[in-house]
Order: C-alpha cells, then sequence, then structure tokens
C-alpha cells in the first residue's frame, strides 16, 4: 500500500468533523495526513487567497515557502492588486521549478465552488470577514482568518456556529499568541509567579473616528460596490481606503478604512485584537470577557477599563511601552511588546527575546494551522478565542460611543439593562448582501 496521501484521502480527513476533536490521541494520530512526498502536488494542501491587501502579501510570503503549500488562487475586487498577487506568485513558483499558475477571482464565491482547495487565507477588510468565512465554511475549506475575526458581535456569533456546525479549523491572525516572548508572559501569569493580579494596563491606542476623507473618483479597475459590500451606500472612495500599490510594489498606507466609524474599529479593533487577547490569555479569561466597561469619564484611570468578575482591570492607557501590555501582580511585574520583555525581576525573564523584522511573518503560527488542518484538531487561535478578544474590542468601542458605563454578560454576551447598547451589537446589512 502507498505510504502516500491522495487527494481523496485528504478530503476525507477533512471531512471528519467535529468527532475527530474529541477522538483519543491514538486515534488522531492513525487519522492524521502523512507527511507529503516532495514535489507531489496531489499531496500539498492547496491554499486560496481572498483579500489581496498589504496584509495578504505578508501572509503570501509566509505561506509560499512551506514545502506542504500551494497557493493555486487568489481573489480581490481590485485589479491592481490581483495583478501583483499574480505575478508574485507565479513568479516565485517558476524561480523554483515549481510548475503551477495561479487562479484569479473577483468574486469569491468561484473560489470557493474549486473542490481542490482545501483551505482559504481571509485577508480582506473586516465587513467581509464574517459572511466571507461564513461561506467558506459551508464550502468545507479551512481557513485562516486575519484578525479582529468579525466585525461586530453577531457576526462573530455566527461564525463560531458555522465553524463547528461544518466541522472546518479555523485559525485567527493572532500571530502574538505563537511568539516566545507571549507565550512566556502568559505561562508567567498563569503559572502565579506574579501573584495575586489586579491589574493590566493594554496600550493600543484610540477608537475610530467619523469619516472625512475626501470624495474621489472611484478608478476604473476597482468594483466599488463589492468592496462596500454590506456596508452603506454612503461611504465613497477616496485611495487611502483602498490603498494604491508604490513602484517598489508595496501599499502606499495600510488601508485606512479601519480608522473610521462604520468602516472599521479604531486602534481599538486593530491593535486591541492582539493586545487585549494576550491580557484576556493571560488571566484565563478567554471564551469569556470582563462584566463592566467603563469609558474615560466614568473610570478613575481616567481611560477606558474593563473589569472582571475576579477583580482584574484592564486599562487601555498609554505607559510608556508603545503597543504593549503590562501585568502588575501582588510579587512583581512583567511588561511584554513585539520583541520586547522587561520584568521587575530577572527570574522573570525568558531566555531569549529576538525581535523579528516583519512580524506579520511568523513562520510558527502559519505551521501551527497547517499542522491543524492535519490532525483535525483546534489551532492555537480557534475561532471561539478570536470571537472574545474580538468582542472585548467592539463592546469596548460602544462604551465609548455611548459614554456611559456599561454591565455585560459575557456568558449570553448581551449588555445587561441597556437596549440602546444591545442594538450596536449588529447592524443591518445593505442588499442584497446577507449573512447567511
Amino acid at each position: 500500500m502507498s505510504s502516500k496521501l491522495s487527494r481523496l484521502d485528504f478530503l476525507r480527513y477533512s471531512a471528519l468533523g467535529a468527532s475527530s476533536l474529541i477522538l483519543p490521541s491514538a486515534a488522531m494520530a492513525a487519522a492524521a495526513p502523512k507527511k507529503a512526498k516532495k514535489g507531489d502536488a496531489n499531496d500539498k494542501i492547496n491554499i486560496g487567497f481572498i483579500g489581496l491587501g498589504q496584509q495578504a502579501i505578508y501572509l503570501k510570503n509566509g505561506f509560499i515557502t512551506n514545502p506542504d503549500v500551494r497557493i493555486v488562487a487568489g481573489c480581490d475586487v481590485y485589479d491592481i492588486k490581483r495583478n501583483r498577487f499574480e505575478q508574485q506568485v507565479n513568479n516565485y513558483y517558476a524561480d523554483n521549478g515549481i510548475k503551477l499558475k495561479v487562479d484569479m477571482y473577483i468574486h469569491f464565491e468561484e473560489l470557493l465552488a474549486r473542490e481542490d482547495i482545501d483551505a482559504v487565507v481571509i485577508a480582506t477588510p473586516d465587513h467581509q470577514h464574517a459572511r466571507i468565512a461564513i461561506a467558506a465554511c459551508k464550502a468545507k475549506k479551512d481557513i485562516y482568518l486575519e484578525k479582529p475575526l468579525t466585525f461586530t458581535v453577531y457576526e462573530g456569533q455566527r461564525l463560531i456556529e458555522a465553524v463547528r456546525a461544518n466541522n472546518r479549523i479555523l485559525q485567527v491572525g493572532s500571530m502574538q499568541r505563537s511568539s516566545a516572548e507571549f507565550i512566556h508572559a502568559a505561562n508567567i501569569v498563569r503559572e502565579g509567579r506574579l501573584g495575586k493580579v489586579s491589574l493590566i494596563h493594554a496600550y493600543v491606542g484610540d477608537g475610530p473616528r467619523p469619516y472625512d476623507l475626501p470624495k474621489q473618483d472611484v478608478p476604473a479597475g476597482l468594483d466599488w460596490n463589492l468592496w462596500l459590500g454590506p456596508l452603506s451606500e454612503d461611504f465613497y472612495y477616496n485611495h487611502e481606503v483602498v490603498p494604491l500599490i508604490t513602484e517598489r510594489g508595496g501599499d502606499e498606507c495600510w488601508g485606512a478604512w479601519r480608522w473610521y466609524k462604520g468602516m472599521g474599529g479604531g486602534f481599538t479593533t486593530d491593535w486591541g485584537a492582539h493586545m487585549f487577547d494576550i491580557a484576556q490569555w493571560c488571566i484565563g479569561k478567554d471564551r469569556t470577557g470582563p462584566c463592566e466597561i467603563l469609558p474615560p469619564a466614568a473610570s478613575w484611570h481616567r481611560c477606558l477599563t474593563y473589569k472582571y468578575d475576579n477583580g482584574i482591570e484592564v486599562i487601555q492607557k498609554n505607559f510608556g511601552e508603545g503597543q504593549a501590555v503590562k501585568v502588575q501582580g501582588e510579587n512583581g511585574w512583567i511588561i511584554v511588546g513585539r520583541g520586547k520583555f522587561k520584568a521587575s525581576s530577572p527570574d522573570l525573564m525568558p531566555t531569549k527575546v529576538e525581535q523579528q523584522a516583519v512580524y506579520e511573518t511568523n513562520p510558527g503560527h502559519y505551521q501551527i494551522f497547517l499542522n491543524s488542518i492535519r490532525s483535525r484538531r483546534d489551532p492555537n487561535a480557534p475561532v471561539e478565542v478570536g470571537h472574545s478578544s474580538c468582542t472585548v474590542c467592539n463592546i469596548g468601542n460602544i462604551a465609548y460611543e455611548l459614554n456611559r458605563p456599561l454591565k455585560w454578560n459575557p456568558i449570553v454576551e448581551k449588555f445587561i439593562g441597556d437596549d440602546e447598547a444591545n442594538k450596536m451589537l449588529h447592524y443591518e446589512y445593505r442588499k442584497p448582501f446577507v449573512l447567511e
């Protein structure tokens, strides 16, 4: 019998379902796909990319060098992004003697319809995450989804349902979960080496601001209607929202949609999906959340404040270390950021912290995703964790907007006694776009 795993066998393993996630270790080892033979395209994990902006290029650079991966398709609503991606992928494979040509699409539904695609990487603007990811689940594709998980709390709830109902593997792009300095920080706190923790600083930056960029004509190669998707037509095009490409081949800026109300969540979601995520991980609040949120005017800290049922407060405040987390315990403190670790005592320090030039290309986080596809075990940043971290960000922005204290039930994921706040957990999609 051949030792290699055929595509048919791979797809069978992919369809094992939720039951595979609770199989005994021995059974899981027997069910896991065997290592592919080098050069055998049929045993590779075929990946399609949806959303081809600057973040997708980072992700592409990380995945394409993995010998178990073949990037076979890309999708974007902007022709310059499609052309760049197509050229880079085809050139890489040609330079490495691999006979493969990537196919390009405008409509993600066409990419998802391909039976030969095993997984997708979704790196669209946040407002497109949920409906594309849910469609991918229904198409039986595993998913690497950029953070924050979804645009609204309700979308996150629906995505969890879709992932579990369709027995999919979903890895959130919370790459700090796979970085040595953050793993060390979480271990320090969870092992009780700081003693009782009372306060965490998690600096991320300000929330979103009103959309005020000047209106510009939509370029010929951009389908603005598809880019907007479920968002209101009141949002008009500006080149900073959907960046052009520079002569060096990079986006001229990070897509500015992230900074504006109704389009993005500002720094609260952009960096909060990283740093609030680490704060909750440290204190054992993954898959749950705070019980009270205070806007700056209502907090004695004079900043956005989250209160947890264990007495810990997490505050969004600049403490002079950039985007980072500081955990204060009765026995000392630690500060962790990207390529950074400080502590009140030398015995709390990790053995080594290495600075990564481009953090988004952390290969370990990708490999964990690929391993999960093979084993059918959840990765280290599964959909429920991504949802709880994203929810913290979203309810923080709601507190900013309403400018009053909010009581939150993290079990049912509703504000307590506040109908106005609960209405802000989702928004009405522009027709004909729906969340199926």
